[in-house]
């Protein structure tokens, strides 16, 4: 039998932190999605940074809704567990990953008609995309003969958060590059700050009240992934606030160039 939760107020006090989190991230999008749409332009965006944050957000989605909705899966979670353990996904988590990848496609859908100057998705990180989804191609294919589904989704939880430290890379490097943080919305690190503390705090009352760590390495990518949004958010409120703030940003119209292309095109 699954186990309960022993204290009521630590069951309220998860699930309030939980849809803190939800809204937090899910909120955290429309920022860059306004800013987007009032410059109509998405230079200052990292294009590198939007193009990997799709296809971790539908790996993430693919964890969480099959953990959430699979009895089989969830079966073969406690074979491996504990039968006595809670599913590590709440309802939050699968609300969130369905509404991220709506908010992150149409992010991507606006790299496409707005002005976006020289700037496009380098080829390293095409390339990232690519192993990543042949990689998960590959982990479906092992999985089959022995219907190891929870291993497999395990493995998409895995990518997501190696895509989740290489997808923030791009973006902060491009703001130490430029020494600008022009066309990347404050209001997206704040709320993506807030999602990540939450989401700490849910992960952390489970864990007290079963008096058990197994939701926190069980589901080990919602654990990391709100820790190296807390590492990475800590650093662009740094390059925000003190390194590169807005009255002495200039915006370098004649050089938006992906992460990893360390020279500008001549006129």
């Amino acid at each position: 039998m699954a186990a309960c939760w022993s204290s009521v107020d630590l069951e309220i006090a998860y699930y309030v932190l939980g849809w803190i989190s939800f809204f937090s991230w899910a909120f955290c999008y429309y920022p860059q999605v306004i800013l987007n749409f009032s410059r109509k332009s998405v230079q200052g965006l990292n294009f590198d940074f939007v193009a990997l944050n799709v296809t971790t957000n539908i790996f993430y989605l693919i964890y969480n809704a099959s953990v959430f909705f699979s009895p089989v899966i969830q079966e073969q979670y406690r074979q491996k567990f504990g039968f006595d353990e809670m599913i590590p996904v709440a309802t939050n988590d699968v609300a969130f990953s369905v509404h991220a990848v709506i908010l992150t496609s149409l992010t991507l859908s606006q790299v496409a008609v707005y002005d976006r100057g020289d700037q496009k998705v380098s080829r390293v990180a095409i390339s990232i995309l690519a192993v990543a989804w042949l990689s998960a191609a590959a982990c479906v294919l092992a999985a089959l003969p022995s219907h190891s589904w929870y291993w497999l989704v395990s493995c998409f939880n895995t990518l997501q958060i190696v895509m989740t430290i290489i997808k923030y890379t791009p973006q902060a490097a491009f703001n130490f590059r430029h020494k600008s943080t022009v066309g990347f919305s404050i209001g997206f690190v704040l709320l993506d700050f807030l999602g990540s503390i939450s989401s700490v705090g849910q992960i952390s009352m489970q864990a007290i009240d079963q008096r058990s760590a197994v939701n926190i390495y069980g589901n080990i990518g919602k654990t990391l992934l709100s820790l190296v949004s807390l590492f990475f958010d800590t650093l662009f409120l740094i390059q925000i606030f003190v390194l590169f703030p807005a009255k002495k940003s200039t915006q370098n119209s004649e050089c938006q160039k992906p992460l990893l292309e360390n020279t500008c095109e001549e006129p």
